[in-house]
């Protein structure tokens, strides 16, 4: 069977029978303070940036498990090949072309995951496409709540990017870093976030600007150890940032951001400890855990986030 065919002016891509849309609606509804998207009766509602295509799209999923895809606003991409890159945008973001059947087999058998996905089951890690928009939420949500993060990236995107308006609703697209590499941090100064913070994103954008970091080159590395080392000689780009920017963009599903809070958080609630995990546990369920820490990692934060 084809992965997507054209139907009546939608798309319907085809789901593996291990993907429930609950449960990744449930992550994508986590907080009213999102901006990229929203989430509505099931339906997520969207702009989906691909090279020069700009398209509203809403999704939602029907009975027999497939996915369709609404162009909105005339926003249709009259060539297939256009609309075969959102389709392929869409996969990646939602981690489709993954086969789960030997995580699931691993984590049903381990004692700390088996919980989570029974209750998640049918959860993807649920990526970020633009490497870009990764680095930015990376750098964004260092060392602060998720909420206050979330408040930080509505600022940011909302000052700097642009929106399609649809049924009296702004869409959001995120800024680019062509045009953040313009920027002074004093432009970023209405936006809450730390003078360093403000350097570091528009350092990102520049390195990104100039061609010196690509996702294409970062892709091409021979391992995600060498596509970390190459992350955090980044300013402002240390190990848990990198590795978030691996299992959400790069899609290294070995990546393990070790020095997570919400990761140590959702161990300690699991286990009843009265603290939470050392470094060496950690490192012992790293190795537990081998090839599939990023959805171990992903599943573990759905516990309290």
């Amino acid at each position: 069977m084809e992965s997507w065919q054209d139907v009546n002016g939608e798309i319907v891509i085809n789901l593996p029978e291990d993907f429930n849309i609950k449960s990744n609606l449930g992550y994508l509804a986590r907080n009213k303070n999102e901006c990229m998207f929203e989430v509505e009766n099931e339906i997520i509602t969207i702009v989906i940036v691909v090279g020069a295509i700009r398209t509203l799209v809403q999704i939602r999923v029907n009975e027999f498990n497939q996915m369709i895809v609404q162009f909105l606003n005339g926003s249709r991409p009259q060539n297939q090949l256009e609309r075969a890159a959102v389709v392929l945008y869409i996969r990646e973001w939602f981690d489709l072309d993954r086969d789960l059947t030997p995580f699931y087999e691993m984590a049903s058998a381990d004692p700390l995951l088996n919980g989570p996905v029974q209750e998640f089951y049918g959860l993807r890690v649920i990526g970020v496409p633009d490497l870009f928009e990764a680095l930015c939420w990376g750098i964004l949500g260092q060392q602060i709540n998720l909420a206050f993060a979330y408040t930080l990236k509505r600022q940011f995107v909302e000052k700097f990017g642009e929106s399609i308006e649809w049924n009296g609703k702004e869409f959001w697209i995120f800024p680019t870093f062509d045009q953040i590499a313009q920027l002074t941090p004093e432009d970023l100064a209405d936006i809450k976030m730390t003078l360093k913070k403000s350097e570091y994103i528009i350092g990102v954008a520049k390195l990104m600007a100039s061609g010196e970091l690509t996702k294409e080159k970062l892709v091409r590395l021979d391992s995600h150890k060498e596509a970390e080392k190459s992350l955090v000689k980044i300013r402002g780009i240390g190990p848990w940032t990198a590795n978030y920017v691996l299992m959400r963009c790069l899609r290294y599903i070995s990546a393990y951001p070790i020095d997570d809070v919400g990761l140590h958080n959702a161990i300690k609630h699991l286990t009843g400890a009265a603290k939470k995990p050392a470094k060496e546990e950690l490192i012992n369920l790293s190795v537990r855990w081998e090839n599939w820490q990023a959805y171990a990692t992903f599943y573990l934060w759905r516990v309290l986030y």
